[in-house]
Protein backbone atom coordinates (compact mmCIF):
# COMPACT_ATOMS: atom_id res chain seq x y z
CA UNK A 1 0.00 0.00 0.00
CA UNK A 2 1.85 3.58 -0.94
CA UNK A 3 2.36 5.32 2.28
CA UNK A 4 1.83 9.38 2.56
CA UNK A 5 4.93 10.28 0.45
CA UNK A 6 4.13 8.69 -2.89
CA UNK A 7 0.61 9.98 -3.09
CA UNK A 8 2.26 13.84 -2.28
CA UNK A 9 4.46 12.97 -5.75
CA UNK A 10 1.18 11.58 -7.73
CA UNK A 11 -0.61 14.80 -6.58
CA UNK A 12 2.11 17.01 -7.97
CA UNK A 13 2.29 14.82 -11.18
CA UNK A 14 -1.16 15.64 -11.80
CA UNK A 15 -1.82 19.04 -10.12
CA UNK A 16 -1.52 20.14 -13.92
CA UNK A 17 -4.68 19.35 -14.84
CA UNK A 18 -6.30 21.22 -11.64
CA UNK A 19 -8.12 24.35 -13.51
CA UNK A 20 -9.24 22.14 -16.72
CA UNK A 21 -12.46 20.65 -18.01
CA UNK A 22 -13.01 16.95 -18.31
CA UNK A 23 -13.15 15.99 -21.75
CA UNK A 24 -13.76 12.09 -21.25
CA UNK A 25 -14.51 9.91 -18.01
CA UNK A 26 -14.28 5.78 -18.54
CA UNK A 27 -13.34 2.99 -16.48
CA UNK A 28 -15.19 0.12 -14.58
CA UNK A 29 -16.32 2.57 -11.75
CA UNK A 30 -17.92 4.76 -13.97
CA UNK A 31 -21.04 4.43 -12.13
CA UNK A 32 -19.65 6.03 -9.20
CA UNK A 33 -18.47 9.00 -11.14
CA UNK A 34 -21.70 10.01 -13.38
CA UNK A 35 -21.83 13.65 -14.01
CA UNK A 36 -18.44 15.25 -13.80
CA UNK A 37 -17.75 15.04 -17.56
CA UNK A 38 -17.43 18.92 -18.58
CA UNK A 39 -17.09 19.70 -15.52
CA UNK A 40 -13.83 21.58 -14.28
CA UNK A 41 -11.43 19.88 -11.50
CA UNK A 42 -11.22 22.51 -9.26
CA UNK A 43 -8.56 21.06 -6.71
CA UNK A 44 -6.56 18.38 -6.16
CA UNK A 45 -6.24 17.12 -1.94
CA UNK A 46 -4.86 14.55 -0.49
CA UNK A 47 -4.83 12.94 3.61
CA UNK A 48 -2.49 10.05 4.19
CA UNK A 49 -2.86 7.31 1.31
CA UNK A 50 -5.86 9.36 0.29
CA UNK A 51 -6.53 11.46 -2.54
CA UNK A 52 -9.73 13.92 -3.27
CA UNK A 53 -10.38 15.15 -7.33
CA UNK A 54 -12.09 17.92 -6.03
CA UNK A 55 -15.37 18.88 -8.56
CA UNK A 56 -18.22 21.62 -8.10
CA UNK A 57 -21.09 18.70 -7.94
CA UNK A 58 -18.92 16.03 -6.81
CA UNK A 59 -15.85 14.80 -5.25
CA UNK A 60 -13.76 11.52 -5.87
CA UNK A 61 -11.62 9.93 -3.33
CA UNK A 62 -8.94 7.77 -4.77
CA UNK A 63 -7.50 4.97 -2.66
CA UNK A 64 -4.20 3.13 -4.44
CA UNK A 65 -5.12 0.16 -2.04
CA UNK A 66 -2.33 -3.08 -1.78
CA UNK A 67 -1.42 -2.85 -5.70
CA UNK A 68 -3.07 0.46 -7.53
CA UNK A 69 -1.36 2.67 -9.59
CA UNK A 70 -2.03 5.69 -11.79
CA UNK A 71 -0.70 6.83 -15.07
CA UNK A 72 -0.59 9.77 -17.12
CA UNK A 73 -1.16 7.75 -20.18
CA UNK A 74 -4.12 5.19 -20.82
CA UNK A 75 -2.20 1.48 -20.33
CA UNK A 76 -4.27 -0.57 -23.07
CA UNK A 77 -2.69 -3.26 -21.33
CA UNK A 78 -4.28 -2.88 -18.05
CA UNK A 79 -7.68 -2.02 -19.26
CA UNK A 80 -9.50 -4.26 -17.30
CA UNK A 81 -8.44 -3.14 -14.36
CA UNK A 82 -9.07 0.69 -14.85
CA UNK A 83 -10.96 2.20 -12.52
CA UNK A 84 -11.15 5.47 -13.73
CA UNK A 85 -9.56 7.64 -16.56
CA UNK A 86 -10.26 11.62 -17.26
CA UNK A 87 -9.18 12.77 -20.16
CA UNK A 88 -8.56 16.54 -20.31
CA UNK A 89 -7.51 18.90 -23.17
CA UNK A 90 -3.69 18.46 -22.69
CA UNK A 91 -3.58 14.50 -21.44
CA UNK A 92 -5.35 12.73 -18.60
CA UNK A 93 -4.94 10.68 -15.66
CA UNK A 94 -5.80 7.06 -14.96
CA UNK A 95 -5.89 4.98 -12.01
CA UNK A 96 -5.68 1.14 -11.49
CA UNK A 97 -7.03 -1.43 -9.30
CA UNK A 98 -7.71 0.85 -7.00
CA UNK A 99 -10.73 2.45 -5.01
CA UNK A 100 -12.83 5.14 -6.49
CA UNK A 101 -15.91 6.59 -4.97
CA UNK A 102 -17.87 9.80 -4.29
CA UNK A 103 -17.75 11.45 -1.25
CA UNK A 104 -20.11 14.13 0.05
CA UNK A 105 -18.28 17.78 1.10
CA UNK A 106 -19.26 16.84 4.82
CA UNK A 107 -16.45 14.07 4.54
CA UNK A 108 -14.17 16.16 3.66
CA UNK A 109 -15.25 18.65 6.41
CA UNK A 110 -14.97 16.34 8.89
CA UNK A 111 -11.02 15.14 8.00
CA UNK A 112 -8.79 15.89 10.82
CA UNK A 113 -6.10 17.48 8.31
CA UNK A 114 -3.73 18.59 10.64
CA UNK A 115 -3.18 14.72 11.13
CA UNK A 116 -1.77 14.85 7.78
CA UNK A 117 2.20 14.10 8.95
CA UNK A 118 3.28 15.74 5.52
CA UNK A 119 0.87 18.95 5.52
CA UNK A 120 1.28 22.52 6.25
CA UNK A 121 -1.10 22.19 8.76
CA UNK A 122 0.48 19.12 10.58
CA UNK A 123 -0.03 19.42 14.26
CA UNK A 124 2.61 17.66 16.49
CA UNK A 125 0.67 18.96 19.28
CA UNK A 126 -2.48 17.29 18.77
CA UNK A 127 -0.30 14.02 17.78
CA UNK A 128 1.13 13.83 21.18
CA UNK A 129 -2.42 14.50 23.10
CA UNK A 130 -3.53 11.39 21.00
CA UNK A 131 -0.97 8.79 22.01
CA UNK A 132 -1.08 10.31 26.17
CA UNK A 133 -4.62 9.48 25.45
CA UNK A 134 -3.76 5.69 24.02
CA UNK A 135 -1.02 4.69 26.67
CA UNK A 136 -1.10 1.10 26.68
CA UNK A 137 -0.79 1.24 23.04
CA UNK A 138 2.55 -0.19 21.08
CA UNK A 139 4.21 2.56 19.22
CA UNK A 140 4.62 0.04 16.33
CA UNK A 141 0.71 0.32 16.38
CA UNK A 142 0.52 4.02 16.85
CA UNK A 143 3.15 5.00 14.20
CA UNK A 144 0.55 3.10 12.01
CA UNK A 145 -2.58 4.52 13.52
CA UNK A 146 -4.30 6.91 10.37
CA UNK A 147 -6.01 8.88 12.76
CA UNK A 148 -2.79 10.12 14.73
CA UNK A 149 0.10 9.84 11.55
CA UNK A 150 -1.78 10.10 8.54
CA UNK A 151 0.49 8.58 5.76
CA UNK A 152 2.97 6.81 7.87
CA UNK A 153 3.03 2.85 6.68
CA UNK A 154 5.67 -0.01 7.40
CA UNK A 155 8.36 1.67 5.72
CA UNK A 156 8.48 4.76 7.89
CA UNK A 157 7.56 3.53 10.89
CA UNK A 158 10.87 0.62 10.75
CA UNK A 159 12.90 3.82 9.59
CA UNK A 160 11.73 6.23 11.97
CA UNK A 161 12.19 3.46 15.30
CA UNK A 162 15.88 2.97 13.91
CA UNK A 163 16.76 6.36 13.64
CA UNK A 164 15.24 7.27 17.12
CA UNK A 165 16.13 3.65 18.75
CA UNK A 166 12.88 2.69 20.29
CA UNK A 167 12.41 -0.93 20.11
CA UNK A 168 8.78 -1.50 17.93
CA UNK A 169 7.11 -3.11 20.92
CA UNK A 170 7.59 -0.35 22.97
CA UNK A 171 4.38 1.08 25.10
CA UNK A 172 3.48 4.42 24.90
CA UNK A 173 3.40 5.28 28.37
CA UNK A 174 6.73 4.00 29.23
CA UNK A 175 8.52 6.27 26.62
CA UNK A 176 10.02 9.20 27.79
CA UNK A 177 8.75 12.19 27.56
CA UNK A 178 12.18 13.73 24.97
CA UNK A 179 11.52 9.98 23.18
CA UNK A 180 7.81 10.69 22.80
CA UNK A 181 8.80 13.95 20.78
CA UNK A 182 11.48 12.42 18.63
CA UNK A 183 8.92 9.94 17.53
CA UNK A 184 6.68 12.63 16.17
CA UNK A 185 9.38 14.93 14.78
CA UNK A 186 10.81 11.68 13.08
CA UNK A 187 7.67 10.98 11.59
CA UNK A 188 7.61 13.70 9.50
CA UNK A 189 11.05 14.08 8.98
CA UNK A 190 11.31 10.49 7.68
CA UNK A 191 8.16 10.89 5.61
CA UNK A 192 10.14 13.80 3.53
CA UNK A 193 12.86 12.31 2.85
CA UNK A 194 11.37 9.29 1.76
CA UNK A 195 10.03 11.52 -0.95
CA UNK A 196 12.89 12.96 -1.75
CA UNK A 197 14.59 9.57 -2.86
CA UNK A 198 11.37 8.37 -4.04
CA UNK A 199 11.48 10.89 -6.28
CA UNK A 200 15.00 10.87 -7.30
CA UNK A 201 14.55 6.48 -7.03
CA UNK A 202 16.82 5.39 -4.52
CA UNK A 203 14.75 4.95 -1.72
CA UNK A 204 15.59 1.23 -1.60
CA UNK A 205 19.49 2.56 -1.48
CA UNK A 206 18.59 4.34 2.11
CA UNK A 207 16.78 1.65 3.56
CA UNK A 208 18.95 0.74 7.20
CA UNK A 209 16.22 -1.17 8.60
CA UNK A 210 13.33 -2.32 6.14
CA UNK A 211 14.30 -5.94 4.57
CA UNK A 212 17.72 -5.61 5.37
CA UNK A 213 19.86 -8.42 6.77
CA UNK A 214 22.15 -6.35 9.21
CA UNK A 215 22.07 -3.67 11.39
CA UNK A 216 24.15 -0.32 9.91
CA UNK A 217 25.23 0.23 12.98
CA UNK A 218 26.35 -2.95 15.26
CA UNK A 219 26.44 -5.36 12.55
CA UNK A 220 24.13 -7.73 14.39
CA UNK A 221 21.36 -9.54 12.80
CA UNK A 222 17.86 -7.38 12.04
CA UNK A 223 14.97 -8.99 13.52
CA UNK A 224 12.23 -9.89 11.76
CA UNK A 225 8.76 -9.78 13.77
CA UNK A 226 5.17 -9.47 13.43
CA UNK A 227 3.89 -6.92 16.57
CA UNK A 228 1.45 -4.91 17.90
CA UNK A 229 -2.38 -5.70 17.57
CA UNK A 230 -1.82 -4.98 14.04
CA UNK A 231 0.48 -7.58 13.33
CA UNK A 232 2.59 -5.98 11.02
CA UNK A 233 5.71 -6.95 10.39
CA UNK A 234 8.78 -4.66 11.92
CA UNK A 235 12.26 -5.18 11.36
CA UNK A 236 14.73 -3.67 14.33
CA UNK A 237 17.84 -4.08 15.91
CA UNK A 238 17.48 -5.89 19.49
CA UNK A 239 20.68 -3.61 20.81
CA UNK A 240 20.38 -0.77 18.92
CA UNK A 241 16.76 -0.13 19.48
CA UNK A 242 15.83 -0.17 22.99
CA UNK A 243 12.53 -1.28 24.50
CA UNK A 244 11.60 0.94 27.21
Amino acid sequence: MPEGPPIVLMKEDLQKFAGEKVMEVKGNSITETTGIKDHILREIKTFGKQTFLIFDKANIRIHLLMFGSYSLFERKDQAQNLRLGLTFKNGGMYFYTCNVKTVKDKFLKDIDWEADVMSDLWNPEKAEERLKENPEMMVCDALMDQNIFAGVGNIIKNEALFRIGVHPETLIKNLPSKKLKELIAEARNYSFDFKKWKKANVLRKHFEVYHQEKCPKCGLEIVKKETGKGKRTSFFCEKDQKLY
